[in-house]
Protein backbone atom coordinates (compact mmCIF):
# COMPACT_ATOMS: atom_id res chain seq x y z
CA UNK A 1 0.00 0.00 0.00
CA UNK A 2 1.33 3.41 -0.70
CA UNK A 3 2.14 5.62 2.12
CA UNK A 4 -0.37 8.08 3.03
CA UNK A 5 0.38 11.99 3.28
CA UNK A 6 -1.71 13.50 6.37
CA UNK A 7 -3.03 16.88 5.08
CA UNK A 8 -5.26 18.50 7.21
CA UNK A 9 -8.48 20.96 6.38
CA UNK A 10 -10.60 22.84 8.18
CA UNK A 11 -14.97 21.56 7.90
CA UNK A 12 -16.21 24.80 6.35
CA UNK A 13 -13.04 25.07 3.78
CA UNK A 14 -13.83 21.21 3.11
CA UNK A 15 -17.48 22.28 2.62
CA UNK A 16 -16.45 25.47 0.21
CA UNK A 17 -14.35 23.68 -2.28
CA UNK A 18 -16.80 20.99 -2.77
CA UNK A 19 -19.09 23.49 -4.72
CA UNK A 20 -18.49 22.27 -8.27
CA UNK A 21 -20.03 23.44 -11.38
CA UNK A 22 -23.55 21.96 -11.00
CA UNK A 23 -25.52 19.87 -13.72
CA UNK A 24 -29.54 20.09 -13.93
CA UNK A 25 -30.55 18.97 -10.26
CA UNK A 26 -32.44 16.26 -9.95
CA UNK A 27 -35.31 15.58 -8.07
CA UNK A 28 -34.00 15.11 -4.23
CA UNK A 29 -35.10 11.61 -2.25
CA UNK A 30 -37.08 11.24 0.56
CA UNK A 31 -36.08 13.52 3.34
CA UNK A 32 -35.43 10.86 5.99
CA UNK A 33 -32.86 9.58 3.64
CA UNK A 34 -30.76 12.39 3.81
CA UNK A 35 -29.11 11.22 7.36
CA UNK A 36 -26.68 9.54 5.94
CA UNK A 37 -25.03 9.02 2.72
CA UNK A 38 -25.75 5.23 1.36
CA UNK A 39 -23.38 2.94 2.92
CA UNK A 40 -23.35 -0.70 0.47
CA UNK A 41 -23.50 -3.92 3.35
CA UNK A 42 -20.97 -6.40 1.79
CA UNK A 43 -19.12 -9.52 2.58
CA UNK A 44 -14.98 -8.92 2.11
CA UNK A 45 -14.99 -12.26 0.56
CA UNK A 46 -16.83 -11.30 -2.40
CA UNK A 47 -14.75 -8.40 -3.01
CA UNK A 48 -11.38 -10.46 -2.81
CA UNK A 49 -12.97 -12.87 -5.25
CA UNK A 50 -13.77 -9.95 -7.91
CA UNK A 51 -10.29 -8.28 -7.44
CA UNK A 52 -8.90 -10.40 -10.10
CA UNK A 53 -11.34 -9.65 -12.28
CA UNK A 54 -10.25 -6.93 -15.45
CA UNK A 55 -11.89 -3.11 -15.05
CA UNK A 56 -11.95 -1.64 -18.31
CA UNK A 57 -13.91 1.16 -18.87
CA UNK A 58 -15.44 1.38 -22.21
CA UNK A 59 -15.32 4.64 -23.92
CA UNK A 60 -18.63 4.31 -26.27
CA UNK A 61 -20.49 4.37 -23.02
CA UNK A 62 -19.00 7.57 -21.77
CA UNK A 63 -20.17 11.05 -22.89
CA UNK A 64 -19.04 14.62 -20.78
CA UNK A 65 -21.69 16.72 -19.57
CA UNK A 66 -22.37 20.23 -21.53
CA UNK A 67 -20.06 22.31 -19.55
CA UNK A 68 -17.52 19.35 -19.70
CA UNK A 69 -16.90 18.36 -15.66
CA UNK A 70 -18.81 15.74 -15.43
CA UNK A 71 -17.76 12.31 -17.37
CA UNK A 72 -21.33 10.89 -17.43
CA UNK A 73 -21.59 6.49 -17.54
CA UNK A 74 -24.52 6.60 -19.67
CA UNK A 75 -24.11 2.17 -18.92
CA UNK A 76 -24.10 2.37 -14.87
CA UNK A 77 -26.46 6.03 -15.73
CA UNK A 78 -23.96 7.59 -12.96
CA UNK A 79 -22.19 11.00 -13.29
CA UNK A 80 -18.90 11.27 -12.01
CA UNK A 81 -16.93 14.98 -11.39
CA UNK A 82 -13.85 14.80 -13.58
CA UNK A 83 -11.89 16.02 -10.37
CA UNK A 84 -11.61 14.96 -7.16
CA UNK A 85 -12.69 17.00 -4.28
CA UNK A 86 -10.20 19.95 -3.66
CA UNK A 87 -9.01 20.45 -7.54
CA UNK A 88 -11.20 22.48 -10.00
CA UNK A 89 -12.17 21.78 -13.40
CA UNK A 90 -10.94 24.96 -15.56
CA UNK A 91 -12.45 24.24 -18.72
CA UNK A 92 -9.63 21.65 -19.92
CA UNK A 93 -8.01 19.65 -17.19
CA UNK A 94 -8.41 19.56 -13.42
CA UNK A 95 -5.95 22.26 -11.20
CA UNK A 96 -4.99 22.64 -7.79
CA UNK A 97 -4.63 19.71 -5.11
CA UNK A 98 -6.84 17.08 -3.83
CA UNK A 99 -7.97 17.68 -0.58
CA UNK A 100 -7.80 14.29 1.63
CA UNK A 101 -10.45 13.75 4.12
CA UNK A 102 -10.64 11.17 7.04
CA UNK A 103 -13.88 8.68 5.92
CA UNK A 104 -16.08 10.63 8.22
CA UNK A 105 -15.61 13.91 6.91
CA UNK A 106 -15.65 12.29 3.35
CA UNK A 107 -19.28 11.16 4.35
CA UNK A 108 -20.03 14.34 5.82
CA UNK A 109 -19.10 16.19 2.54
CA UNK A 110 -21.38 14.14 1.00
CA UNK A 111 -24.40 14.45 3.24
CA UNK A 112 -23.72 18.23 3.25
CA UNK A 113 -23.81 18.35 -0.97
CA UNK A 114 -26.89 16.29 -0.70
CA UNK A 115 -28.63 18.77 1.15
CA UNK A 116 -27.13 21.85 -0.50
CA UNK A 117 -27.93 20.78 -4.00
CA UNK A 118 -30.91 18.46 -3.74
CA UNK A 119 -28.54 15.55 -5.75
CA UNK A 120 -28.17 12.22 -4.51
CA UNK A 121 -24.16 12.98 -3.73
CA UNK A 122 -22.49 9.65 -2.08
CA UNK A 123 -19.72 8.03 -1.70
CA UNK A 124 -18.98 5.54 -4.65
CA UNK A 125 -18.70 1.75 -3.87
CA UNK A 126 -16.32 -0.25 -4.25
CA UNK A 127 -16.73 -2.10 -7.35
CA UNK A 128 -17.55 1.30 -9.17
CA UNK A 129 -14.61 2.99 -8.25
CA UNK A 130 -12.66 -0.83 -9.86
CA UNK A 131 -14.08 -0.29 -12.45
CA UNK A 132 -13.15 2.96 -13.31
CA UNK A 133 -9.66 1.52 -13.42
CA UNK A 134 -8.32 0.58 -17.10
CA UNK A 135 -6.11 -2.93 -15.52
CA UNK A 136 -5.12 -3.51 -18.97
CA UNK A 137 -3.22 0.45 -20.35
CA UNK A 138 0.23 0.83 -19.37
CA UNK A 139 0.72 1.91 -16.69
CA UNK A 140 -3.04 0.90 -14.92
CA UNK A 141 -5.04 3.52 -13.74
CA UNK A 142 -7.94 5.63 -14.75
CA UNK A 143 -8.43 7.20 -18.53
CA UNK A 144 -6.49 10.69 -18.44
CA UNK A 145 -8.93 11.99 -21.17
CA UNK A 146 -12.05 11.18 -18.72
CA UNK A 147 -10.05 12.14 -15.37
CA UNK A 148 -7.26 14.41 -16.27
CA UNK A 149 -4.52 14.74 -13.63
CA UNK A 150 -6.42 12.24 -11.36
CA UNK A 151 -4.17 10.96 -7.94
CA UNK A 152 -3.08 7.48 -8.76
CA UNK A 153 -3.59 6.52 -4.40
CA UNK A 154 -6.48 5.11 -2.55
CA UNK A 155 -9.79 6.59 -2.02
CA UNK A 156 -12.87 6.36 0.14
CA UNK A 157 -15.15 4.40 -0.67
CA UNK A 158 -18.62 3.82 0.65
CA UNK A 159 -18.88 0.24 1.11
CA UNK A 160 -19.20 -1.08 4.66
CA UNK A 161 -19.14 -4.59 6.38
CA UNK A 162 -22.47 -5.53 8.06
CA UNK A 163 -22.57 -8.33 10.09
CA UNK A 164 -24.92 -9.22 12.87
CA UNK A 165 -25.21 -12.27 15.23
CA UNK A 166 -27.50 -14.17 17.44
CA UNK A 167 -25.92 -15.34 21.06
CA UNK A 168 -27.37 -17.73 23.58
CA UNK A 169 -26.06 -16.54 26.50
CA UNK A 170 -26.03 -19.95 28.00
CA UNK A 171 -23.75 -21.75 26.09
CA UNK A 172 -20.04 -21.17 26.34
CA UNK A 173 -18.84 -21.60 22.95
CA UNK A 174 -21.52 -19.08 21.22
CA UNK A 175 -20.48 -16.40 23.70
CA UNK A 176 -16.73 -17.33 23.14
CA UNK A 177 -17.87 -16.93 19.39
CA UNK A 178 -20.17 -13.94 20.08
CA UNK A 179 -16.79 -11.98 22.28
CA UNK A 180 -14.98 -12.98 18.47
CA UNK A 181 -17.97 -11.23 16.62
CA UNK A 182 -18.55 -8.38 18.72
CA UNK A 183 -14.41 -7.08 17.75
CA UNK A 184 -15.00 -7.68 14.49
CA UNK A 185 -17.79 -5.67 14.53
CA UNK A 186 -15.48 -3.19 16.49
CA UNK A 187 -13.18 -3.09 13.89
CA UNK A 188 -15.74 -2.47 11.17
CA UNK A 189 -16.71 0.96 12.96
CA UNK A 190 -12.84 2.02 12.52
CA UNK A 191 -11.49 0.84 9.54
CA UNK A 192 -13.29 1.19 6.64
CA UNK A 193 -13.23 0.14 2.29
CA UNK A 194 -11.07 1.43 -0.12
CA UNK A 195 -9.62 1.92 -3.75
CA UNK A 196 -6.19 1.87 -4.94
CA UNK A 197 -6.81 3.94 -8.10
CA UNK A 198 -3.44 2.90 -10.02
CA UNK A 199 -3.89 -1.02 -9.65
CA UNK A 200 -7.81 -1.32 -8.91
CA UNK A 201 -7.08 -3.15 -5.67
CA UNK A 202 -9.37 -3.24 -3.42
CA UNK A 203 -9.00 -3.25 0.71
CA UNK A 204 -11.65 -3.12 4.60
CA UNK A 205 -8.98 -2.90 6.67
CA UNK A 206 -7.84 0.69 6.10
CA UNK A 207 -8.16 2.87 9.47
CA UNK A 208 -10.83 5.88 9.24
CA UNK A 209 -8.71 8.41 10.78
CA UNK A 210 -6.46 8.16 7.08
CA UNK A 211 -6.79 11.26 4.85
CA UNK A 212 -7.00 9.69 1.35
CA UNK A 213 -9.08 11.35 -1.49
CA UNK A 214 -12.12 11.50 -2.45
CA UNK A 215 -14.46 11.16 -5.90
CA UNK A 216 -18.05 11.37 -5.06
CA UNK A 217 -20.45 10.65 -7.47
CA UNK A 218 -24.34 11.04 -8.11
CA UNK A 219 -27.06 9.65 -10.52
CA UNK A 220 -26.79 11.42 -14.07
CA UNK A 221 -29.29 13.78 -14.32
Amino acid sequence: MKPLVPVFCQALVCLASAVAPALAPAQPAAPAALAAPEAEATDAAAISADATAAAVPVKAQWVLSADGAYAIDQRAHLAWPRCVHGMRWNGRTCTGQPLLLTYTEAAALATARWKAEGVRWRLPRVNELRRLVNKRADPPGLDPELFPNAPQDWHWTGTANIKTFSVNAYKYDNVQQGNSDRSANQMAFTQGWAVDLSSGEARGDIAKSELLPVRLVRPRP
